[in-house]
């Protein structure tokens, strides 16, 4: 027996996008005297990391008077193993297929989100200078913030990976009061260092005071990273304790 089913009239009435609000952790603390002004250093987290993870991976960076800013990234990464809580999860700072287009439109997002973060900080404990350290994924984001919200970062520390001077060709640039400190590892396999080298060489031309510095170590974020990192930032007139 044939059967003939009837063709249905079909209308989309209406195609769009709405808006889900997620809430994400952070942490501010503070170190030093109770009393003197000091500055704020704003820290981005590697791929599948999150803030509880990174503070303990930075601790060495309290040897800094100031105040330390943690922010989790917004985009959480499900955990198959399931033995994770999901304030466990680690977590993605954007969202990137391979196409630069649309890795430009994520850093961005991520960029304003981190904004609202850091105002919202600034306008509690009036810094004297903002730094932002940004290791792995969270240095992809920190290179676009600084150079995007120029001049809200005075200071840069990029780790492990690479400021995309290439989405700011061909625009007014004016960074002579920003500070950058690029440190990349010889034996880093997930991100090659002479890409970060050449980004450093554009800067510079830009009027950037910018260092870049390879160690002898691979992606993995040690003490003799954030050792320089102390170093550096000293020598701009952050009080070690």
């Amino acid at each position: 027996m044939l059967t003939i089913k009837s063709s249905v009239m079909k209308n989309i009435l209406k195609n769009g996008k709405a808006s889900f609000t997620v809430e994400t952790p952070y942490k501010l603390i503070e170190t030093g005297s109770l009393s003197s002004q000091k500055p704020l250093i704003v820290y981005l987290h590697g791929f599948n990391q999150n803030i509880e993870l990174f503070e303990k991976l930075v601790e060495p960076m309290f040897d800094v008077e100031g105040y330390h800013l943690f922010i989790q990234a917004p985009y959480p990464i499900y955990d198959r193993s399931r033995e994770k809580k999901v304030e466990e999860w680690g977590c993605s700072w954007y969202l990137y297929d391979g196409e630069q287009e649309q890795f430009v439109k994520s850093l961005e997002s991520a960029s304003e989100f981190v904004e609202v973060e850091i105002d919202r900080v600034i306008k509690q404990v009036s810094p004297s200078r903002t730094a932002v350290l940004g290791y792995s994924m969270g240095g992809y984001l920190a290179g676009y913030l600084g150079l995007s919200r120029y001049p809200q970062v005075d200071d840069l520390v990029v780790v492990g990976a690479r400021i995309k001077t290439e989405v700011f060709a061909g625009k007014p640039q004016n960074y002579e009061q920003l500070n950058v400190l690029a440190l990349h590892g010889s034996a880093d396999r997930s991100v090659k260092s002479g890409p970060q080298e050449k980004s450093c060489r554009q800067l510079a031309k830009w009027g950037t005071r910018v260092t870049f510095k390879e160690l002898e170590k691979g992606h993995k974020l040690d003490e003799q990273y954030l050792d320089e990192a102390k170093s550096w930032l000293n020598s701009f007139g952050y009080k070690l304790l």
